[in-house]
């Protein structure tokens, strides 16, 4: 009962993104345009090259002041609901190792439904959706429940994980193909199974900790060896887990395909992120849209479909193909609207017919 009580909720989703608050007639002028517009790409050249070439691409300046002034200061009206990770079978690195430190990192979530839209606004973000749907698709969804990343100077990393080859709870040194991760280009066209978006409200210059990377190890071929993902080999993690510098505002993207992790936080402030993953149209890593991306206690079901444009109802979709009338957020974000490719009524209905539902 508990599995189909999930898929009702799915479904309710579904119509809650086309009808919640002001019905289906906010999507009349969608729903005639029959063949959807593409979109022309703004990544560059080189943005794409840094992407293929070393799985993770940094946008500089993605984010105005004001934008994340704005972040920050809902951060510290909820900061006090952040958890910290310290019981040790929460902690992220190993005790010695090139990722461990004597403090805990703290996580917050819930930010969907507060009252505040700033990271709402993030969902379908006029400057962040074209890499979005040049690195899942039209179409892309948010996959997981966003995550503030918080952490006091020395504060523990985390150990290296991802990557195309895993072995038990995504540790990368198993060595079977991995198909919830992966990243492929085709034709001049990126493609990632699941995709992160961190955005960085606080500086981190060189050295000062946090994300790491091991650039290309979206390609690897060879399983990362067990005490390079741990950081025991204290040598790998300073020369390939490579830390890029950000400022406040800029946002990465990598894919979830690239082996990552985090340094030990070295600054003197807090450090503060916010972590998205976004998939493409079809794929699904996480399971937050199974209750309609409600929080806490709340039974509201769409509560947080309420809160959101069409644009950002549209990201938060359940996993299916465009061609079935998937409502679809392009390059635009919430400059645009979401458009939907018609079925044909003569192949509904002999659906229907057939399979005595809506959906098949």
């Amino acid at each position: 009962m508990v599995g189909l009580s999930r898929l009702i909720l799915a479904s309710r989703l579904t119509a809650a993104l086309l009808s919640s608050r002001t019905s289906l007639k906010r999507f009349d002028r969608i729903l005639v345009k029959r063949n959807m517009s593409v979109v022309t790409s703004k990544l560059t050249t080189e943005e794409r090259f840094l992407f293929d070439l070393n799985g993770y691409l940094v946008v500089r300046g993605a984010l105005s002041n004001d934008e994340v002034m704005e972040l920050n200061g809902a951060i510290d009206e909820h900061a006090g609901e952040a958890l910290a990770r310290s019981a040790k079978a929460l902690r992220n690195a190993g005790e010695g190792s090139a990722f461990s430190e004597k403090g805990a990192r703290r996580d917050l979530g819930g930010m969907l439904a507060w009252e505040t839209d700033v990271f709402r606004r993030l969902l379908a973000h006029p400057k962040l959706a074209p890499y979005l749907c040049e690195l899942c698709g039209e179409g892309y969804r948010l996959d997981h429940q966003p995550l503030v990343l918080l952490q006091d100077g020395d504060s523990e990393g985390f150990a290296l994980h991802g990557g195309p080859l895993s072995g038990d709870d995504g540790v990368p040194n198993g060595g079977y193909f991995n198909p919830e991760l992966q990243y492929r280009c085709i034709n001049g066209q990126p493609w990632n199974s699941l995709l992160a978006m961190a955005v960085h409200l606080v500086d981190a210059p060189d050295g000062a900790g946090g994300f790491c990377v091991v650039r290309g190890s979206h390609k690897l071929n060879f399983a990362v060896p067990k005490h390079y993902a741990t950081g025991t080999d204290i040598a790998f993690a300073d020369e390939f887990a490579v830390q890029p510098a950000t400022k406040a505002g800029d946002v990465l993207f990598f894919s979830e395909a690239t082996v990552h992790g985090a340094k030990p936080w070295k600054m003197p402030y807090e450090r503060r992120l916010a972590l998205y993953r976004f998939a493409p149209p079809n794929f699904a890593y996480g399971r937050a849209y199974l209750n309609e991306w409600a929080v806490g206690e709340d039974t509201d079901l769409t509560k947080v479909i309420d809160l959101c444009t069409p644009a950002q109802r549209a990201v938060l979709l359940p996993p299916f193909a465009p061609r079935l009338e998937r409502a679809v957020t392009n390059a635009h974000g919430d400059n645009g609207e979401p458009q939907i490719k018609l079925r044909s009524t003569a192949k509904k209905s002999h659906d229907k017919a057939v399979f005595k539902s809506d959906y098949f």
